[in-house]
């Protein structure tokens, strides 16, 4: 976090002015975090707790959420696990805990991205920029008769799946396929976003129907089940 800041403003990563909440108890990173993403054409709110992390999402409505892991009054996965009952806002988590199953931990607890500590500053704003172009609103996704709310990764790692019924899938060509290849995905990345979209859409989580297990090769939408 020692970049020296940009001399000048660059050009928005996207055509109208979206809202960043950076929650981060560090005053220096918080600081560092706004001052890219504000040179970059965002509008910027701050909270340094996980009790104010919820109440400035339900105040200001973001467009996405830069959620730190470690945190006073409320960690950030119990944020991340409380904004997801809530809403399908994106979730870029940042953490200093750098074990896979910490990932993908963060992972399961709905966010969509996730950065590890020590960051560039301009990695931080690129990765939201290409999280934000991901959540382009989509079609409603109804299972049951019910509209399911999805995050951005769900609804476009669902998208490629039920565009091809039957095919089957690695976890590699889903994760270029549906997030491009510029991508920065474990195997286990595509199996928590698998996980959650079976526990949103599936009947017995134990037995899918929808999404199945193709073993030795990874995944396949069977279009046919579950009706």
């Amino acid at each position: 976090m020692n970049e020296t800041p940009p001399a000048a403003a660059p050009r928005p990563i996207v055509s109208m002015r979206s809202r960043v909440l950076v929650v981060e108890d560090n005053s220096r990173t918080q600081e560092a975090i706004a001052l890219y993403l504000r040179h970059a054409g965002y509008d910027v709110d701050l909270a340094a707790t996980g009790p104010d992390a919820l109440a400035v999402a339900a105040e200001r409505q973001p467009d996405l959420i830069v959620l730190d892991l470690m945190l006073p009054g409320l960690s950030g996965l119990d944020v991340c696990r409380t904004l997801r009952a809530r809403t399908d806002v994106p979730i870029i988590m940042v953490t200093a805990r750098t074990t896979e199953e910490d990932k993908l931990e963060g992972l399961r607890s709905g966010a969509d991205d996730y950065v590890t500590k020590p960051f560039s500053p301009r990695e931080l704003v690129a990765r939201v920029g290409t999280v934000l172009r991901r959540a382009r609103p989509g079609p409603r996704v109804i299972a049951a008769g019910a509209v399911v709310p999805m995050t951005p990764a769900e609804f476009r790692l669902l998208e490629v799946l039920a565009a091809n019924p039957g095919r089957a899938w690695t976890r590699a060509d889903l994760a270029e396929r549906a997030f491009g290849h510029d991508y920065e995905a474990l195997d286990r990345t595509i199996d928590a976003h698998v996980m959650n979209l079976r526990r949103k859409l599936e009947r017995d989580r134990a037995r899918p129907e929808l999404i199945q297990t193709v073993f030795g090769v990874g995944y396949r939408f069977d279009a046919g089940r579950g009706q």
